[in-house]
This record gives structure tokens, C-alpha cells and sequence, in this order.
């Protein structure tokens, strides 16, 4: 075993999961409750809703890239990323619960124009942790099967995290009973609290390293110069450009992000409307996660014996399939539903773990033609990416509600679907995904790096810092 694959310490490996508790549920709660929320709370028509949700995403991409060369700049000077971290985790709680506290007797105008600027300062606080949070693998090890391992373990964190808030967040928000403002504030607290503590946890995983005085008005090498906001964009379309292999896996990735996206907001409003019961989107989350805790560990041994790109296909053809098969809704709705979602679970472990281990292995290949530095901005563009995957999820279901003559209505109002807008829902909960899964694939075609590619690069380098915790 040489120095590079040596294994890195459990404590290690634990603390930078329990930041996936955090970033799962943010990336769960809103996506599930959001959009239901504006508009079966407040009121929102179903368009306006999904494009105020799009507008704070919108507003996480363009700060994605700053951050990220920010992260990088922070390294370099201090020797860790830990404080965009930390104060991450500190402020997420405060913004996340204001986002639910919309006054009671408030108009739909000015609600949604509350959600979303506390919605845009809670994505700023995810963003200050997400970005240096996904640069740690590539500066943890240098070993493409540690990277797996690392990588592997964070999914299933993240895995038990999309269980605990997609099943405890309806079920913390049903304590308020009939006051569905009460529920939401008691669910965002809750919530808000668990995401924060995990996020300041894991934000010790950083490494310590040495502060480095920066000579004033001089850029450390490999970084962009604080301030030049210009230069952050430039690096991280730098990055792009200069990168075919980040390039193919950010869009594959960004691709399944709308394709999970649409499902996860689309949850909801299976359970309400094509199942009848609010409380079935409890059983969706457990038939969805139950399987994708048990073969997270299981498409760690597949990608180890036929590489992490094979697998990952395999485990996206799995979850398409799945998908598509949920169209049998529009003829037979039903509990049969939860085997299908079981098996996209099976198959969503391994579209999460596999391309996040991939992507360090593409920041050290970067690093070996291009030099180092650049985690930051990697990790900033590939938050930017995601985030606008998921986003648009969020966005393709509204409009498809829209379409469909889906009727809004306020807190206590009851309303009825028509049979267009029932089916909206299941298409948007099959057949949309199952397509996108499809898009995703021809474009990961073009993702070229093999493990010997990582390998080479690998021994012919000093070894990293792999103890990674104080």
C-alpha cells in the first residue's frame, strides 16, 4: 500500500459525513415543503411560487462561484476553509426559520415576497458551507478507492438525513394541528437547529493548518484576489473550459439534480392528491431511503470491481426505470407505487455517491495539469450546477401544475383537482424524470478519466494531508 492509499482515519471519515445530515436536509425540507407550502398555505399561485423559488437558487449560482475562489483564497492565507464553514452553520438556522414565519394575515403578494428574501439568505448561509464543504475530499486523500469509501459513507449520512426530513419534517409540521402557520414554525425550528449543529460539526474536519501573511495587494498563487468578483467568475469558467471532464460530469450531474428535483417536490403532492393522504408522503421517503441506505455500500463494491463510471451508469438505469414505471398511476393509483420508488432508491444511492467521489478525482487531475489551488473554485461551480439542477425541478413542476389547471388555495380553503391536474402530477413524477435520466446518460458519455488516470496522477505526487481532524 503505498503512502497515498493509505486509509483514512474513521474519525475523519465520520465527521465529514455528518456535515451530509446538514446539507441532505436543507437540500430535502425545502424541496419537499416549499413550493407546497406557498401555495396550499399562502396562497401563492403554483407559477409565481416555482419562479420566486427559482429566483433564490438563481441568486445561489451567481454567489456559488465567489464563494468558492473566496474558499481557495482563505486556504491558501490561513491554511483552512473551516470559517466559511462554521459561520455557515451559525447563520443557516436563523434565515431557515424565517423563511416559515410568514405573519399570519398576510397577502400572497407581500408572503412571497418574505419567503424570498429569507429563502435567498438561507441559500447564502448553505452556500458559505456547501462550497469549501465539497472542495475537503480532494485535500482529504489522493487515493481514488479512499475517495469512494469517503464518499460512500457521506451517502449514507445523506441517505438517513432525506428520511429524517422528508418523513419528520410533515410529521414535526402535523404538531401545530390545525394551524398550519404553528406547524411550519415548529418544523423549521426543529429542522433549522439539527442542519446548523451538523454543519459547525463538520466544520472541524477542515484542516488547522498555519496562517500565512498575504502581502497586501498581491495574489497568493492559484487564487484569485479578494474583491475581484470579475476574477471569480473568470477562474471558475476557467475551470470549465480547461476541464472536459468536469464539464461532462457537472451537466450529468445537474441533469439528475432536475430529474430528483421535480420528483422530490412533486412528492407532496402524489400523497395528497393522486394517494389522497397527506401523511403517505411519509411511507414515499421510507421506500425511497430504506433501499438507497442498504446499496450505498453495496455500489461501493460494484464501482471497486468494475469502476465508479459503469456503476454510476447502472445505478442511473435503475432509477429510470423505476421512474418510469410510476406512470402506471394514471391508470391504477395505489400502494403498489412504493416498490417502484423503492428500487429508484436502490439506484439513487449510487447516482450520489459515484459522481461525488468522481469529482475530487477531476479537481486532482486539474491540479496535476494545471496546478494547484483550485478546489474552491471547482466546488463553487459544481454548488452553482447543482443548485440549478435542483432549482429548476422545483420550476418544471410548477409549470406543469400550471399547465395543467392546478387550483392554489389558502390555509382552512378546500379545494378539488381536476383529472388533468392529477395527471400533471404523475407525469411530472415519472415520465419527466425518466427522460431526463436518459439526457443525463448521453452526456456522461463524454466524462473521460478511468482510475488510471487518478493513479498515475496520484504517485507521481507529494502525499496529501490525510489526518484531516484535529
Amino acid at each position: 500500500m503505498t503512502t497515498t492509499e493509505q486509509p483514512l482515519p474513521a474519525r475523519t471519515v465520520a465527521r465529514y459525513a455528518i456535515g451530509s445530515l446538514g446539507t441532505g436536509g436543507f437540500a430535502t425540507l425545502p424541496g419537499l415543503v416549499l413550493i407546497y407550502y406557498m401555495t396550499d398555505t399562502l396562497g401563492i399561485a403554483a407559477i409565481t411560487a416555482g419562479l420566486l423559488v427559482t429566483l433564490a437558487k438563481v441568486w445561489d449560482v451567481v454567489i456559488d462561484p465567489v464563494i468558492g475562489a473566496r474558499s481557495d483564497y482563505s486556504l491558501a492565507v490561513t491554511g483552512s476553509r473551516r470559517r466559511f464553514m462554521f459561520l455557515g452553520g451559525l447563520l443557516l438556522p436563523l434565515f431557515f426559520i424565517l423563511t416559515f414565519a410568514v405573519p399570519s394575515g398576510m397577502g400572497p403578494g407581500p408572503a412571497g415576497l418574505w419567503v424570498l428574501l429569507a429563502f435567498m439568505a438561507t441559500a447564502t448561509a448553505f452556500s458559505l458551507f456547501q462550497v469549501p464543504y465539497i472542495a475537503l475530499p480532494a485535500e482529504l486523500t489522493a487515493s481514488y478507492d479512499q475517495r469512494t469509501r469517503l464518499l460512500s459513507v457521506r451517502v449514507v449520512v445523506l441517505s438517513v438525513a432525506i428520511l429524517l426530513f422528508g418523513a419528520g419534517g410533515p410529521a414535526l409540521r402535523s404538531l401545530g394541528g390545525d394551524n398550519e402557520v404553528l406547524g411550519y414554525l415548529i418544523m423549521a425550528l426543529v429542522a433549522g437547529v439539527l442542519i446548523g449543529t451538523a454543519m459547525m460539526v463538520t466544520s472541524r474536519v477542515a484542516q488547522r493548518g498555519l496562517p500565512r501573511p498575504a502581502v497586501p495587494g498581491a495574489a497568493v498563487p492559484g487564487t484569485a484576489v479578494p474583491g475581484s468578483i470579475a476574477s471569480n467568475y473568470r477562474d471558475g469558467l476557467g475551470a470549465l473550459k480547461r476541464s472536459p471532464a468536469f464539464r461532462a460530469l457537472l451537466l450529468c450531474f445537474a441533469i439528475q439534480g432536475l430529474a430528483t428535483g421535480v420528483m422530490l417536490a412533486g412528492a407532496q403532492y402524489v400523497a395528497t392528491w393522486v394517494l389522497h393522504s397527506e401523511s403517505a408522503v411519509t411511507f414515499l421517503f421510507v421506500s425511497l431511503i430504506g433501499p438507497a441506505l442498504l446499496f450505498a455500500p453495496v455500489w461501493r463494491i460494484v464501482a471497486g470491481r468494475i469502476g465508479k463510471e459503469r456503476a454510476f451508469r447502472y445505478a442511473s438505469i435503475m432509477f429510470g426505470i423505476a421512474a418510469l414505471a410510476l406512470l402506471g398511476m394514471m391508470a391504477a393509483p395505489g400502494a403498489w407505487i412504493y416498490l417502484p420508488v423503492a428500487l429508484a432508491g436502490a439506484g439513487y444511492a449510487g447516482m450520489q455517491s459515484l459522481p461525488m467521489s468522481m469529482l475530487p478525482d477531476v479537481i486532482s487531475h486539474d491540479a496535476k495539469t494545471h496546478g494547484e489551488g483550485s478546489a474552491g473554485i471547482f466546488g463553487g461551480v459544481w454548488t452553482a450546477g447543482e443548485t440549478t439542477g435542483m432549482a429548476l425541478g422545483a420550476t418544471v413542476l410548477t409549470l406543469v401544475l400550471a399547465a395543467s389547471g392546478y387550483v392554489h388555495s389558502a390555509a382552512g380553503e378546500t379545494v378539488m383537482q381536476g383529472p388533468a391536474a392529477i395527471n400533471g402530477i404523475i407525469l411530472s413524477f415519472s415520465l419527466v424524470p425518466a427522460l431526463l435520466i436518459v439526457v443525463s446518460l448521453l452526456v456522461f458519455r463524454r466524462y473521460p478519466l478511468r482510475q488510471q488516470d487518478i493513479d498515475a496522477g496520484a504517485n507521481n505526487s507529494a502525499p496529501p494531508h490525510t489526518k484531516g481532524a484535529p
